[in-house]
């Protein structure tokens, strides 16, 4: 009996058209019907969830902005005015935004789209001591799972990743460099626009942590990392990830930040690779060496850093158009088109 992936890649040959001319999208469409186990793929119903967490390593100055501007930013979200807001509204894309760990207490905020899951107010500072016990760090991972089965029990056909977090480019580099074995100065880039002298003091946060806390990522392996450099979004979205592999719900990774917790994902469980989509090349300049690494093959190249998951966003077009390629483009056969002569 022939596979959903073998039956898929026939129905993608036999479409009107060049064999293989649709590049991407058809291996996008042959991915989603393995996903989904179906050969009329469906993600028309999508969901990008920002997770938003502040950093006690901003203490040390690796950051362009204030950690004050993670609460402002929430609001920002919540208000509509953010760059996700507006790409999600122009492409249907529903919003979450959830508090794992900003720290601030959001007295008297409320919005349909906003959920608190506070593990606690912000990392520690990870210069001087481990960013999160064992406890905080799989609360905040419990805290992402649970926003993957309550989208998916909305009915969710396939989620992205989004994040809030001043310094977080910090722990994303000190993950690269822990997990994939990146030198500080590889993995470190100038995030929100920094200087070459912030770039040095960040620089050396990361080089140090990774010496620091070599012997909880040798005793703990990749969860240890995550608790030891991670934050508490970072936390939660690799939980995310690892919760849609398991509901078979295809996740939309963002950029730089979001790729460090697939990274941590991967490494806890390979099989999240068969519904991670990469959304994005950063512009943050180590992650074209990430994707790399990872073997990862993203669907676009727009220069963005923003973060928020506006790389996502965009790319839910991309595969949403490449289902509606599967299901809806007439074949050789129906359309009454002679295929070509040369091709199989």
């Amino acid at each position: 009996m022939e596979s959903i992936k073998q039956l898929a890649l026939k129905k993608i040959a036999n479409k009107t058209k060049p064999l293989g001319s649709l590049g991407m999208l058809e291996d996008c469409a042959v991915r989603l019907c393995e996903i989904q186990q179906t050969l009329d793929p469906c993600v028309a119903s999508k969901k990008i969830v920002v997770f938003a967490g502040s950093h006690g390593v901003a203490e040390e100055g690796v950051s362009a902005f204030p950690a004050a501007v993670n609460e402002q930013m929430v609001l920002n979200f919540l208000s509509g005015g953010a760059g996700i807001n507006v790409l999600a509204h122009h492409g249907g894309i529903q919003l979450g935004v959830v508090d794992v760990g900003v720290d601030s207490d959001f007295n008297g905020v409320e919005s349909t789209f906003f959920t608190r899951r506070t593990v606690r107010r912000g990392t520690r500072n990870f210069a001087k001591e481990p960013a999160m016990t064992r406890e905080e760090c799989a609360a905040a991972m419990e805290a992402g799972r649970e926003e993957l089965r309550k989208a998916a029990a909305e009915g969710v056909q396939m989620v992205g990743t989004g994040e809030m977090g001043i310094a977080n480019t910090t722990a994303a580099s000190a993950l690269f460099s822990a997990l994939l074995g990146m030198e500080a100065g590889i993995s470190t880039g100038r995030g929100t626009g920094i200087d070459n002298e912030r770039l040095l003091v960040k620089t050396r946060v990361v080089r140090e942590a990774v010496i620091r806390y070599r012997t909880i990522g040798d005793s703990e392996g990749p969860l240890g990392w995550l608790r030891a450099v991670g934050g508490l979004e970072i936390a939660a979205i690799t939980g995310f990830i690892l919760e849609a592999a398991q509901a078979r719900v295809p996740v939309v990774v963002d950029g730089f930040i979001s790729t460090a917790a697939a990274t941590v994902a991967l490494a806890i469980n390979h099989a999240c690779r068969q519904v991670i989509f990469f959304s994005h090349k950063s512009d943050e300049h180590a992650h074209a060496d990430v994707l790399r690494r990872l073997n990862a093959d993203p669907l676009l190249d727009l220069r963005l850093r923003l973060g928020e998951g506006t790389g996502a966003a965009l790319a839910m077009h991309l595969l949403d158009a490449s289902a509606k390629i599967m299901c809806e483009m007439a074949s050789f056969e129906s359309a009454g088109v002679s295929a070509s002569e040369s091709e199989p």
